[in-house]
């Protein structure tokens, strides 16, 4: 016997399947059709591309035998099948960030923790809900030793080599004794009804029942075997959207995509002409767990001719649009394209093309609540499409949103637009914005005071990480420029230049003189007239060689080169024009560097040294008091 430990997260996961989650239980046959589902897809696509496997009388199926006797099921299929090393990797370990993140928002109410199960790719791990033992008899398609996996789903598993006959997958299922409502045959047609009646292929299922046979004095009850096709096996896909129902779409989705949440909407389309495909997306509701992770699983399955050929290519979309699950079925491509002939193929370059239209489309017709939704959810994708996607960069700055210092919420650029054009006098086209990770530090930022003075709104971008790369590349919307308000005077009046360059001429001294104590701590000290209630604020130098090469820094996981600050200071300040009259040498210092690192906290900057700023603060106090 060949004896294994359950990774630890499976280990937890087995755990909760078997002590806690009991809300749902059906979806556990569900999830082991959808397996066999895609067993069969693959064997499909091996029996057409290549010549070992084209066997002329195989029929694809799905059997599911009820045994009331022996108090199990057995689900089985005649797809691709498993090895040993297939079998560790799928049943015994990780292979797969999504059952990780699983287990990390585990919450510990069995409701809610129930419905996360198929949304991360656990479901095998399900049928511990109603299993007592689980065995799994498997033969790889081509290979010659079949396997017996073993486990009761607790720390442990055994792999064994059996004898079978055929290629494909028999689960076998030892019911529990709270499970026994699964011997139904009743029970079980409605769950497949309900969860699996587009899966392409037939469902059959095999049970025993008791029948009046004979006449007369002659009739007994007998127990009579029985067979019957569970399911409609047309691909959901196919048929014509008259014939669909909104619970067709929603029941088909969770079953291939094993979502517990209905979509919030799915785009369902059939061109013809010059190519012709059929595809069908969904946008889930909740953003599935491994978005941003470099290993996330793709959500799209590529169909030729009904041919399932792969779902595991992330080009079939713009990867900012890896939240969107769905079915591509091109009847133009050859059954056997490879992984080189995808991200090549024009076809397929088209359908993808034609595919993104429709998709955001959708996404703009959504009502205002499921919009809201897809904002919340999607938002930072939608800007990473904004900076790679340069064809629809119109259509993605229609939907984006960003929080604002004039609205509640989240507001659109069309929208600001319009607000800017009803201001009085209102002549320049520019969106204000500025960029950092804190928005409660973005909103009370001195540099924004010039900007509410003058009632002019400025966007908040609080994503720092993808708003610094993304809102410069750009350019513009509908004429109207990007403004970074760090990056240039807020908006004067003739008047008010010549008041500046009169203060700067006044303020010469104190600007030598606070240049002098500072030193390399700032790269230039300058008066400004975008404060009105701070003393001073600190702006990048974006004139720095160093300022467009920080993204690229972050890219690379280095640390980001800091940009030098200028210091900015209010002549008209009280605090300043004290400043610019105090004699005592000690105390003009020590108020210099207050005056920079007070401004470097207010843009949630940190003093380049605390303990200095902190003395010196308490220094000043005692020296007021």
């Amino acid at each position: 016997m060949a004896k294994h430990q359950y990774q630890t997260e499976i280990g937890q996961l087995l755990h909760l399947m078997t002590h806690s989650l009991y809300s749902n239980r059906e979806i556990f046959l569900r999830e082991l059709i959808s397996n066999a589902n895609d067993a069969l897809d693959k064997f499909n696509y091996l029996r057409l591309t290549d010549e070992k496997f084209k066997e002329s009388d195989w029929e694809p199926k799905i059997n599911i035998k009820i045994d009331k006797e022996d108090n199990s099921l057995a689900i089985t299929d005649n797809g691709i099948g498993m090895n040993e090393e297939d079998l560790i990797n799928n049943l015994g370990t990780i292979a797969k960030s999504g059952t990780r993140a699983f287990i990390e928002q585990m919450t510990g109410d069995a409701k809610k923790d129930n419905n996360l199960i198929g949304q991360f790719g656990v479901g095998f791990y399900s049928v511990f809900m109603v299993a007592e033992r689980v065995d799994v008899i498997t033969k790889k398609a081509g290979e010659e030793t079949a396997y017996k996996f073993s486990s009761d789903g607790t720390g442990e598993f055994e792999i064994n080599p059996v004898i079978k006959d055929e290629h494909g997958t028999v689960v076998y299922i030892k019911l529990k004794e709270d499970a026994k409502e699964f011997l139904d045959p009743w029970r079980v047609r409605e769950i497949v009804k309900k969860y699996s009646d587009h899966i392409p292929y037939p469902i059959f299922m095999h049970y025993e029942t008791e029948e009046m046979v004979g006449e007369g004095d002659d009739a007994k009850m007998q127990k009579v075997k029985k067979s019957e096709q569970v399911n409609e096996a047309k691909a959901l896909w196919t048929l014509p959207k008259s014939e669909l129902k909104d619970e067709d779409y929603i029941e088909f989705y969770s079953t291939l995509w094993h979502d517990s949440e209905e979509p919030l909407t799915w785009i369902h389309n059939k061109a013809e002409g010059t190519l012709e495909y059929t595809t069908l997306f969904y946008i889930p509701r909740t953003a599935p767990a491994d978005i941003f992770r470099a290993d996330f699983k793709p959500g799209v399955k590529l169909y030729v001719k009904r041919v399932f050929i792969t779902d595991d290519e992330k080009e079939l979309l713009p990867l900012y649009l890896r939240f969107v699950r769905g079915i591509i079925d091109s009847e133009d491509l050859p059954l056997n394209v490879s992984r080189e002939m995808l991200q090549e193929n024009r076809i397929l370059a088209n359908i993808k093309q034609a595919s993104v239209k429709k998709i955001l489309s959708a996404i703009k017709k959504l009502d205002e609540e499921k919009f809201a939704r897809f904002i919340e959810q999607y938002n930072k994708l939608i800007k990473e499409g904004i900076f790679t996607d340069h064809l629809n960069k119109e259509t993605l700055l229609e939907i984006v949103r960003y929080k604002s210092s004039k609205v509640e919420g989240l507001t659109g650029l069309d929208d600001y637009m319009k607000r800017a054009g009803e201001r009085e006098g209102e002549t320049k086209k520019e969106f204000y914005y500025i960029v950092g990770d804190d928005e409660k530090i973005l909103r009370n930022s001195p540099l924004l005071e010039a900007y509410k003075k003058a009632d002019i709104e400025v966007l908040i971008m609080d994503d720092k990480e993808i708003d610094e790369i993304v809102t410069p590349a750009i350019g513009e919307y509908k004429g109207w420029k990007f403004v970074d308000i760090s990056t240039v005077e807020p908006p004067v009046s003739e008047e008010n230049k010549e008041e500046v360059e009169k203060l700067a001429q006044e303020c010469k001294p104190l600007i030598e003189k606070l240049k002098k104590v500072l030193g390399d701590a700032v790269k230039e000290v300058r008066v400004t007239t975008r404060l009105s209630e701070s003393p001073s604020c600190v702006v990048p130098d974006s004139s720095d060689p160093m300022a467009s090469m920080r993204h690229l820094f972050r890219q690379m996981g280095q640390e980001e080169p800091e940009l030098p600050l200028i210091l900015e200071v209010n002549p008209k300040h009280p605090l300043v024009e004290k400043l610019s009259k105090l004699e005592d040498e000690k105390l003009f210092e020590e108020s210099a560097w207050v005056l920079l690192d007070s401004a470097k906290l207010a843009e949630g900057l940190e003093p380049s040294d605390k303990s200095a700023f902190a003395k010196r603060v308490s220094d000043l106090l005692g020296r007021a008091l």
